[in-house]
């Protein structure tokens, strides 16, 4: 009998009682915003908002405001020095640095011992139990998984209180038992240096029986790349014949998955996407078909949405926000665009964490990521969102054969004749033969999918054709190294109004 056998009756208990998910989310929401408010009601911010005082939801809404970080900075900056009691109830030693932002300022965000357990473990729990509910003859536990992570640093010198990224956070607080079946070892998982750790971690794994592995796919796959040029070897079932599923998230799959598809061949490989945020842990892939991911209700977080109107007031990180536009869970609808806000056992109340979202159900509530509050191209019009551009590489790689693996862009206001374009710069792992045929596709592709960008887009009269220009292999690794992020959870923006990432790049495309 394999350990997985063995292992899976772990499992099932909860199993069971996700099925609460399928006709129980309101309820299931209700009790989480119970609990977070009884929680927290004898904190500063419980007082100030009289959370003792509140019988529900409407209560909630009327009383407590919206915020951003902003808002709750000059708290948390008093958690970070070691006051108590503050957002949340306790002492919270440990603080996410916040990457996938838009913009230079780092963001820390408390992780509460609860937080870390029903939160993010929980998730981790979670992916594992859906994994083997849709695959009866898996054999995970019965090798080594590797994790990906970043690394942390101390928190104002205090006595067992750091920072860092999330990931670092949970490999350093991951129960002893679990360093038995993971790789790499936590010296190197845990290693500042990306360059370096992604050799070590190689070089640790490869000769390990690999049967799983998590992370960021663009630095899981440059940590794959690595190992298979020290190996000699084609395909990666080739060093771990065993290999069956990829837990990836972070980052969107799409420009990565004929890569993965090509390294990995094997027809038993397996991927499964999941919403982990510095925040929280707020969805999984439940069905291998579907690539929305269910809502994760019953964890310590408690969600509403505010829809995005097509004037964009969304994007901005004001709070200035008409709780006409917010709705809980219960008040979504199907196929409408939301900005997403949560309260969670962290201490982060009704925070707009700056993703959004589109509902693909309501029952039970599953959904897609549609980009980031602040990932947009809007210069003209337009409303261009992270969800088109995907669609739009997407169709121009089916049609050309080509892969990208990195890509921003950002609009050209006015040029020396008058004309305003959205520039793209684009890393392809295999560029297409035609370059103006992959910017012609994708522009076609943009206006089907898109009909702001369509209309602007109309007899040239607005927006001209897109620009595209090919970027030399390795420069946004470089322009990441440059800014101190390789490796990690650092993301590159994709979209922006602003024109400052993508020009730093271009200085460095030589």
């Amino acid at each position: 009998m394999s350990i997985t056998s063995l292992v899976r009756y772990i499992f099932e208990p909860r199993m069971r009682a996700l099925e609460k998910h399928q006709t129980q989310g309101e309820l299931l929401q209700r009790r989480v915003l119970s609990h977070l408010l009884q929680s927290a009601k004898d904190t500063e911010y419980g007082r100030k908002f009289a959370f003792s005082a509140m019988k529900g939801y409407d209560d909630f809404i009327n009383h407590c405001p919206v915020n951003t970080y902003e808002e709750l900075k000059e708290q948390i900056d008093r958690m970070r020095h070691g006051e108590q009691n503050v957002l949340w109830k306790g002492r919270v030693q440990w603080y996410a640095k916040s990457s996938g932002t838009t913009n230079d300022k780092s963001k820390f965000i408390p992780v509460s011992p609860e937080g870390l357990q029903k939160i993010h473990y929980a998730g981790g729990f979670d992916s594992v139990a859906l994994y083997l509910r849709n695959n009866p003859k898996s054999r995970l536990f019965d090798g080594r998984a590797l994790i990906l992570g970043g690394s942390h640093a101390p928190n104002y010198n205090l006595p067992g209180s750091l920072v860092g990224d999330l990931s670092a956070i949970l490999i350093e607080n991951i129960n002893p038992l679990a360093n038995l079946v993971r790789v790499p070892k936590k010296e190197t998982a845990l290693l500042q240096d990306f360059e370096i750790k992604r050799e070590r971690i190689a070089r640790e794994a490869m000769n390990k029986n690999v049967t799983n592995i998590s992370g960021v796919p663009s630095w899981m796959l440059s940590v794959l790349n690595c190992m298979m040029e020290m190996t000699g070897k084609t395909h990666l079932e080739e060093v771990w014949p065993h290999l069956e599923v990829f837990f990836h998230g972070g980052v969107a799959f799409t420009p990565y998955r004929k890569q993965y598809e090509q390294l990995i061949t094997s027809p038993n490989m397996h991927y499964m996407e999941t919403y982990n945020a510095s925040e929280g842990f707020f969805g999984l892939q439940d069905d291998p078909a579907d690539k929305s991911m269910l809502l994760m209700l019953d964890y310590g977080v408690f969600y509403e949405f505010e829809e995005i109107s097509s004037n964009f007031s969304s994007s901005s990180e004001s709070s200035n926000t008409s709780n006409s536009r917010i709705v809980p869970l219960w008040g979504v609808e199907k196929d409408k665009n939301y900005a997403m806000l949560i309260s969670t056992s962290c201490g982060l109340w009704r925070y707009k964490i700056g993703d959004t979202i589109r509902f693909t159900s309501t029952n039970p509530y599953k959904f897609v990521i549609t980009g980031r509050t602040k990932s947009f191209i809007n210069a003209f019009g337009e409303e261009l969102i992270v969800d088109n551009a995907e669609q739009g590489l997407a169709f121009a790689c089916q049609q050309t054969g080509a892969e990208v693996l990195e890509y921003t862009a950002a609009p050209v206001f006015m040029d020396a004749n008058a004309k305003c374009r959205h520039q793209w710069l684009i890393e392809f792992s295999k560029p297409p033969q035609d370059l103006q045929q992959f910017a012609h596709l994708l522009d076609q592709r943009l206006q089907e999918v898109n009909s702001d960008y369509e209309a602007k887009r109309y007899k040239n009269i607005t927006l001209q054709p897109l620009e595209l220009i090919e970027a030399r292999t390795g420069l946004f690794n470089d322009w990441l190294k440059l800014r101190g992020k390789l490796g990690g959870q650092h993301k590159v923006p994709r979209l922006s109004n602003s024109r400052e990432h993508i020009d730093q790049l271009l200085k460095l495309n030589t």
